[in-house]
């Protein structure tokens, strides 16, 4: 393939690319003062990707196949796009009332979400470690971007040194792969475990590769950086690595998985299940002695991906469907959550405690109406759209064989539902706490009103995303 095709595959990410570098050098030249022009122009150049990816040809790889643009790969970047459109939205607002309002700010987000496009259409283990990282170093210096508060820097600091930890155990568990198969491309894997079988070397590799993924998601019991970087981070920063992050880390465990080793179903499932179940059940029970909101969601997320990972357990189209279809809910549920998160200030300042939402619904009614249909979302009650998310995922498993981890997951949604309900009941019978600033930004406006919008109405329009994750779960597992 030529060099003008390879490039044609790469045009999304190489607007973001290049409009990252072009707003960095304008941010350096004309200072502070251009912080809002930069943040509008990286929303910008992030519809300007999404749509340069109607250019690229359906299928198209490039680079000897290092780099994929599947309708799988389509899919999660528009899913990361939007996320991270809204997350910076957010962040533009959060920060223009403080002295951290810095061009840097967008244009690390843009970094950031360039990596995980790159994760997501790794077609070799090196495309996936290069992506990886791109992401990595700049989510390690957005989690301390407060760096005059103590929280947020010991955030970054752990982020950073348990990450580290993490990339040298994926590293590790790739050269053991590339050194019983003679190749880092994911087809020639497996081809190599189709062959020959899972080798006990290549068991270790896979292992240790699981186990750095499993820190990306924070998956049980990689998952002990969470809480802290959840709270110690800005909020909008906070909704970023809960949406966007998230849902680039869960496609790229999906891809890195399924493709290099599909005839090793019986090995890594298990692996898969067990860190799955720890997950659903530390996310359900640690959350319920949580006193901070930005750490009770630390813990829903943390469950949240073990619902989610039940659906690669399965290692079937239909898990794929359903996990895609999980991450699309979870992505704007959790933007709402954060955006309304976002809003609880007093005098100017950010409160995070449980119980500042105590009677919300008679001084702010409309914020905790959207607020209690996003927790029961969350919590998957019916007719709400979390309810189809763990639908689709529980049935998946259950059609795989995977009844008792699907029991155990609606065991855990069941008691997870306890402080969503807490939430609900803090906001509309207990005496109001004093009410939030009436000010609130266009963008908290905006997306709470569209997770609000997701969360009620997508009994209503689910077929257009069930039919667009059908079609991309094919295009992973033909």
């Amino acid at each position: 393939m030529s060099l003008q095709a390879d490039l044609l595959t790469l045009l999304p990410e190489l607007v973001l690319a290049i409009g990252a570098m072009a707003l960095l050098l304008a941010g350096a030249i004309g200072g502070e003062k251009t912080t809002r022009a930069i943040t509008w122009s990286a929303i910008g150049l992030l519809l300007l990707s999404g749509g340069a990816m109607i250019l690229v040809p359906a299928g198209a790889s490039a680079f000897g196949g290092a780099f994929i643009a599947d309708g799988f790969a389509r899919f999660a970047k528009i899913l990361i796009l939007a996320s991270a459109a809204f997350s910076i939205l957010l962040a533009g607002e959060f920060f223009a009332r403080s002295a951290l309002s810095r061009f840097e700010l967008p244009v690390l987000m843009l970094i950031a979400t360039l990596g995980m496009m790159l994760m997501v259409s790794a077609g070799s283990f090196l495309s996936l470690y290069m992506g990886l990282e791109l992401q990595s170093l700049a989510l390690y210096v957005l989690a301390a971007f407060n760096r005059d508060h103590l929280r947020s820097t010991e955030a970054g600091l752990k982020y950073f040194v348990l990450g580290a930890l993490s990339s040298g155990m994926l590293l590790y568990g790739i050269s053991l792969i590339y050194g019983f198969t003679g190749s880092v491309s994911f087809a020639a894997i497996a081809t190599v475990v189709h062959q020959s079988g899972l080798s006990l070397g290549l068991l270790f590799g896979l292992v240790f590769l699981v186990s750095g993924l499993a820190f990306k998601v924070s998956a049980v019991p990689f998952h002990m950086w969470t809480p802290d970087v959840y709270e110690g981070a800005p909020t909008p920063i906070t909704g970023y690595f809960a949406t966007a992050a998230k849902v680039a880390a869960l496609c790229l465990f999906l891809r890195a998985i399924l493709i290099p080793f599909p005839d090793a179903l019986q090995q890594w499932r298990q692996i898969i299940v067990f860190i799955s179940v720890l997950s659903m059940a530390l996310g359900a029970i640690a959350a319920l002695g949580q006193t901070k909101i930005k750490r009770l969601m630390a813990y829903s997320s943390i469950g949240h991906m073990g619902y989610a990972l039940l659906g690669l357990a399965a290692g079937t189209g239909l898990g794929v469907r359903g996990v895609l279809i999980y991450l699309t809910i979870y992505a704007f549920t959790n933007l709402g959550v954060f955006a309304g998160i976002q809003a609880m200030r007093r005098g100017g300042h950010a409160v995070e405690g449980i119980g500042d939402l105590a009677g919300l619904s008679r001084t702010c009614p409309k914020l905790a109406a959207i607020f209690a249909m996003l927790f029961l979302s969350l919590a998957g009650v019916p007719p709400l759209a979390g309810f189809f998310a763990k639908w689709y995922v529980f049935a998946a498993a259950m059609q795989a064989g995977l009844v008792v981890p699907a029991v155990i997951g609606v065991l855990a949604s069941v008691i997870a539902l306890v402080y969503y309900l807490r939430l609900v009941k803090l906001m509309y019978f207990d005496e109001p706490a004093p009410a939030f600033d009436a000010e609130v930004g266009f963008g908290v406006k905006v997306t709470l009103a569209l997770s609000g919008v997701v969360a009620l109405g997508f009994i209503f329009a689910a077929s257009p995303v069930i039919n667009a994750a059908d079609a991309a779960a094919r295009a992973l597992l033909p």
